[in-house]
């Protein structure tokens, strides 16, 4: 499915009309309808926004995914061969693990979804 399809069947989905999107996006409704109908497509920055309205992905929003959940994982940072940095400096065993602790602090607390 396109990008075009997508943000048709997504905005039917939660009973918006092209205005009504566009007013969220404080685009033109015009510019919903170039993007349902293919005559161009929304910027990086809209597709976040898209996502955020609809809440699903970026990647689902941009076609590199069919799965409409948003908090699905797909980093495994046990035993996927990532490369992690932040700031352009590698991430430290000792900063991994106060990251694993957070998100196992919010997995405990329901805000994080894991499968």
């Amino acid at each position: 499915m396109n990008i075009a399809q997508r943000i048709k069947d997504l905005r039917l989905s939660k009973h918006l009309t092209q205005k009504e999107l566009a007013q969220l996006l404080n685009v033109k409704p015009t510019t919903v309808s170039g993007w349902e109908l293919g005559r161009n497509e929304p910027s990086i920055d809209t597709l976040k926004d898209l996502a955020r309205i609809f809440g699903v992905s970026v990647d689902y929003m941009a076609g590199a995914t069919e799965s409409l959940d948003k908090n699905k994982t797909t980093i495994d940072l046990e035993n996927d061969p990532v490369v992690l940095s932040y700031g352009g400096r590698p991430v430290s065993e000792e900063d991994m693990d106060i990251i694993k602790a957070i998100l196992e602090r919010h997995k405990n607390d329901g805000d994080v979804h894991y499968e």
